[in-house]
C-alpha cells in the first residue's frame, strides 16, 4: 500500500478539518458489524467542501497517471467511490462505471453500471479501505467481465494487516491518499487527540477485535 508522505499529511489534515474522520477514544463508535472503534470515517463529507473535493480529485488524477499511465475506464466502488470516481473520470476524460457489492435482483440484474468491455484496462477508485473485502468484490466483478484491473486508489486506509494480506492475495496494487498512522500523527500535532490516547489508538490498529472486545466487556 503506497502513500506519498507529504500529500498524506495534507490529506489527513483536510479529513480532520471537515470532520470526515472523527476520533473518540473515551466514547468509541459502533460500526455496522457491531464492533467498537475509536475512529469513524465518512469521506463522503469531503464532497461538500469544494477545496477539499478538488484536492482529493487532483491527487487521484496524479496517482492514476503517474502510477498506471493511460487507462481505458475509471470504476467507482458503490457507494462511497461513485462520486469520487466520476470526478476523476471527468478530469481524465475517461468513461466511468460503478460496481455494486452484488448484482441487482431486478431489472437487468447488473452488478456493474455503465458500459464496459472485455479487454479494457481499469483503475478502481474507493473512498475507504478497512479489510478490503468490499473493495476486492468490485475488482472480482470487473475481472469476471474480462477487464484488466491495473490497480486501486483510495482516500484512506486503516492500515490493517488483514487488508494488506487480502490485496496481496488478490494481486491488486493499492495506493492511498493517506492512512491511519499518518492521520493519528497529524491529529496529535494539531491537538485533535490527547497524548494519553495515543497508546490506545495504536493498540486498536494492531488488533481491532481485541480492542473492541475489551471495550464491550470492560
Amino acid at each position: 500500500m503506497n502513500t506519498n508522505t507529504d500529500m498524506a499529511a495534507r490529506t489527513a489534515q483536510f479529513l480532520l478539518q471537515v470532520r470526515a474522520v472523527k476520533l473518540n477514544n473515551e466514547h468509541p463508535f459502533t460500526w455496522a458489524s457491531g464492533r467498537k472503534s475509536p475512529i469513524y470515517c465518512d469521506n463522503r463529507v469531503t464532497l461538500s467542501y469544494p477545496e477539499v473535493r478538488t484536492f482529493i480529485r487532483q491527487r487521484f488524477v496524479e496517482i492514476v497517471t503517474e502510477t498506471w499511465g493511460d487507462v481505458d475506464v475509471i470504476a467507482g466502488v458503490a457507494t462511497g467511490g461513485i462520486a469520487q470516481g466520476a470526478l476523476v473520470a471527468q478530469e481524465l476524460g475517461k468513461p466511468f462505471v460503478y460496481v455494486r457489492s452484488e448484482a441487482k435482483s431486478h431489472g437487468l440484474t447488473n452488478q456493474i453500471e455503465g458500459e464496459i468491455h472485455e479487454g479494457q484496462s481499469v483503475v478502481v477508485i474507493e473512498d475507504l479501505v478497512s479489510t478490503g473485502k468490499s473493495s476486492l468484490i468490485a475488482v472480482s466483478a470487473l475481472r469476471d467481465k474480462g477487464c484488466r484491473v491495473k490497480g486501486m486508489a483510495a482516500i484512506f486506509t486503516y492500515g490493517l494487516a488483514v487488508a494488506a494480506k487480502n490485496f496481496a492475495d488478490a494481486d491488486v496494487e493499492l495506493h492511498t491518499l493517506t492512512d491511519y498512522d499518518t492521520l493519528i500523527k497529524v491529529a496529535q500535532e494539531q491537538e485533535y487527540v490527547h497524548e494519553d490516547d495515543l497508546k490506545s489508538l495504536a493498540a486498536w490498529r494492531v488488533d481491532p477485535e481485541k480492542w473492541s472486545d475489551d471495550r464491550m466487556n470492560g
